[in-house]
C-alpha cells in the first residue's frame, strides 16, 4: 500500500484555525467523517480517549493523532497544517502546527503500526516539515507528502 492510497489531497488542510487541541481534532474528525462514513462524534471520541492516554505530540511541532475504529473499512490518513500553533500537550512542550491523523480497522494491527512508523519516518524529517510549513498550497503539501523517499511504498496491507 503507498501512502498516497490512504491519504487522498482532499484529506490535506493547508491552513486549519483552531484556537486549541480539541478543536483542531474536533474540525479534522468532521472532514474525516466525509472521507470514511464513521459519525464525527465516534471519531472525535476515539482520537480523545487515545490523547488522554498518551499526548500524540512527537515534539518540533509534530503530533500524529491515531484511532482504531471497528466499522472502519481500511486506513485512513489525513494532514493539517495549522493557522497558528497550538498547544498540544508534547513531551518538547512546544506548540504544534503539523497534524498527521491516522484511522485504521481494529483488526489492522500490523498495518496499524507500520502506518504510524511510516508517518513517523516522514515527520521526522525537518526539513520536509519546514516545506510544509512554508506553503499553504493543498496539492503541494500532498505531494510533499505523499513522494517522500521510500514511504510512499513502506507500508503494505
Amino acid at each position: 500500500m503507498k501512502l498516497e492510497s490512504i491519504l487522498p489531497q482532499e484529506a490535506v488542510l493547508p491552513c486549519l484555525a483552531a484556537r486549541d487541541k480539541k478543536q483542531a481534532i474536533k474540525q479534522m474528525a468532521a472532514r474525516a467523517a466525509t472521507l470514511t462514513g464513521l459519525a464525527e462524534k465516534e471519531i472525535y471520541s476515539v482520537l480523545m480517549e487515545r490523547e488522554d492516554q498518551g499526548c500524540t505530540g512527537m515534539g518540533n511541532g509534530v503530533c500524529i493523532p491515531h484511532g482504531r475504529f471497528e466499522k472502519l473499512e481500511g486506513l485512513h490518513a489525513l494532514f493539517a497544517h495549522m493557522e497558528k500553533p497550538i498547544a498540544f500537550g508534547s513531551a518538547d512542550g512546544k506548540p504544534v502546527d503539523l497534524i498527521f491523523l491516522l484511522l485504521t480497522p481494529t483488526s489492522a494491527n500490523t498495518e496499524h503500526l507500520k502506518a504510524l512508523a511510516t508517518i513517523s519516518r516522514l515527520l521526522r524529517d525537518k526539513q520536509r516539515c519546514e516545506s510544509l510549513r512554508k506553503t499553504t498550497d493543498a496539492k503541494v503539501m500532498h505531494t510533499l507528502l505523499v513522494t517522500a523517499n521510500g514511504t510512499s511504498d513502506a507500508f503494505s496491507a
